[in-house]
């Protein structure tokens, strides 16, 4: 070694070396690289969800928890869905009617048939302030303009766009001003009373295969509605509503007295509750899985809400809950009173 050159010796301590290295690699290195690779593969397959029975594996597929055909979970515990489908309507015409509410001025769209079957096909919801007294005339004016050119362009026939005002508006002290706005745009405006608002959200809630076991429930800012059928009739009650707190009303005081209205519905239709309304949609936005029609609502305990209205809303609810044991509580994201009023023309 010590007669080659500098070059020489590099040469061959490089060819040792490499002697070395592959006898490594093909002797008794191969199963050890082998098992260093594989261990990140054993640690992700066990930190893996298990794919539930009848899953695919294929890696271009998304594996789906088997519980989501039956149950969503949220902070309440298991919730159960609701499975049910309406008879889509045949040969039907669009029809349109604006909502003039407590808190919001909205809009529905719906494709009705002779029989009465139909589809919603496009919803608009907007603050109002009536209740508030807030609303000013080219508030209203501009609002209700919107969403007449809005049915216009829809395919909606002018003959066809229908006003409604509810009753908890109409205690407002400017429903006036509604009602004068769209005189002046040559529209006939309907008010209706809490009993009718009941029968009206019933009709375009309750599916008829419902009728014998179910009841409805339409939570609203100005007052609460409940309704069921039985031996072919209709009823209808009215309690308070999600603002109840802006009169000074105590929440144990309406705890108590919607508990006792909820308390005269039939123990056979008590099985189901469909319920609607401006605190119901905030609660079924919590739950609701996907784009589903039918969303069934937590056990009231289960929401928590630092917003005065909700907070009365789920008071609301619990004393409904409370007073009829139901424990299916439906929300239907198609239906409005409005609606039923549609389906009365």
């Amino acid at each position: 070694m010590q007669r080659l050159t500098v070059a020489g010796r590099l040469l061959i301590t490089a060819l040792i070396l490499a002697g070395i290295y592959f006898g490594f690699k093909y002797i008794g290195g191969v199963d050890l690289l082998k098992k260093f690779a594989s261990k990140p593969a054993s640690e992700q397959s066990s930190e893996s969800p298990t794919l539930p029975s009848g899953s695919s594996e294929s890696s271009d597929e998304t594996p789906t928890s088997s519980s989501s055909d039956n149950e969503a979970t949220d902070n309440g515990g298991s919730r159960s869905t609701f499975n049910y489908t309406p008879p889509a309507p045949e040969n039907g015409k669009l029809k349109g009617v604006v909502e003039l509410g407590a808190s919001g001025f909205n809009s529905f769209i719906i494709n009705v048939d002779p029989r009465k079957n139909w589809k919603l096909e496009k919803a608009e919801f907007g603050n109002s302030l009536v209740l508030e007294n807030m609303a000013t005339d080219q508030d209203i004016r501009e609002g209700l303009k919107k969403y007449i050119a809005q049915m216009l362009n829809f395919g909606v026939a002018g003959r066809d766009i229908h006003f409604v005002v509810s009753s908890g508006a109409v205690k407002a002290e400017n429903t006036q001003k509604i009602i004068k706005a769209l005189k002046s745009l040559n529209y006939v405006v309907n008010t209706v009373t809490p009993e009718q608002e009941g029968k009206l959200a019933l009709r375009s809630v309750l599916p008829k295969d419902f009728e014998s076991n179910a009841f409805v429930v339409d939570i609203g800012s100005g007052n609460t509605k409940i309704s069921w059928k039985e031996g072919g009739q209709t009823s209808a009650l009215e309690s308070y509503g999600a603002k109840y707190f802006q009169n000074g009303d105590d929440d144990t005081k309406v705890y108590n007295e919607v508990k006792a209205k909820a308390g005269e519905i039939p123990s056979a239709n008590r099985k189901t509750c469909f319920i609607i309304g401006g605190v119901p949609f905030e609660l079924a936005k919590q739950v609701r899985n996907g784009k589903e029609r039918y969303t069934v609502l937590s056990a009231p305990s289960a929401y928590k809400s630092t917003e005065a209205k909700t907070k009365a809303g789920v008071n609301i609810y619990k004393a409904i809950a409370d007073g009829t044991n139901c424990d299916q509580f439906v929300f239907d994201w198609d239906a409005n009173f409005t609606i039923g009023y549609l389906l009365t023309l």
